[in-house]
């Protein structure tokens, strides 16, 4: 098993796929990175030789990913918010930053549906 920046890769998959699996990496950078190495990219993960693994680690540690990318996303946000940006307001409230509509979308930002009552108070029964 292939591990790389502290990510197991899954074995069945190919390499330009399994690399996805690291935060920071994404398709593209993945088959920049294994083309830069001259490794095909239809090789599996369970089918790299040792020395291929090796390469692509000393590559991947090259690279800002996962807790260290992570954390530089964090201080952005977290910057955005201190000195009172809009967008920094719309991360504090949980609302979407770039510009979407929120009065028909955006459910996974705001939460469930809020249904309004009738503005009756019920009458207790004894």
């Amino acid at each position: 098993m292939a591990r790389i920046a502290g990510v197991n890769l899954p074995k069945g998959k190919r390499i330009e796929v399994a690399l996805t699996y690291v935060y920071g990496i994404g398709r593209s950078s993945s088959q920049e990175l294994l083309e830069r190495l001259k490794i095909n990219l239809d090789t599996k993960v369970e089918d790299l030789s040792s020395a291929d693994e090796q390469k692509i680690r000393d590559e991947v540690n090259k690279m800002i990913v996962e807790g260290d990318l992570k954390r530089v996303v964090t201080s952005n946000v977290k910057r955005l918010q201190e000195i009172g940006t809009y967008r920094g307001f719309r991360h504090r409230r949980h609302l979407p930053a770039r510009g979407q509509r929120t009065k028909t979308n955006a459910r996974t930002k705001r939460g469930k549906k809020q249904t309004m009552g009738s503005g009756k108070l019920q009458a207790t029964k004894k």
